[in-house]
């Protein structure tokens, strides 16, 4: 049994280094393409980040990160804030 849950352990752990991690956030005062844009790139310029969506109708932001990589809550609220945003919570998964 012991065995078993060390098994689960690392292969769980693997998923986020093998295939990344996905955060999804809400970005209020966001209000039009450039607005968006201007998220998406800020994202991009991260090291951590492969890819970025911003569905700006929903105001929904979708981070994903490279294998072995994340981003932190804290870094997220950063970047949201230093483009001039506020940011609602942060969802991390699927």
């Amino acid at each position: 049994m012991k065995a078993r849950l060390i098994a689960l352990t690392v292969v769980f752990g693997l998923k986020t280094s093998v295939f990344g991690e996905t955060i999804h956030t809400t970005v209020s005062g966001m209000v039009c393409a450039f607005c968006a844009t201007g998220i998406e790139k800020t994202f991009r310029k991260q090291p951590e980040v492969q890819s970025v969506k911003v569905d700006l109708p929903t105001k929904q932001v979708t981070i994903k990160t490279k294998p072995g990589k994340t981003l932190s809550d804290a870094k997220v609220k950063e970047i949201v804030t230093y483009s001039g945003y506020t940011m609602g919570k942060i969802v991390r998964g699927k």
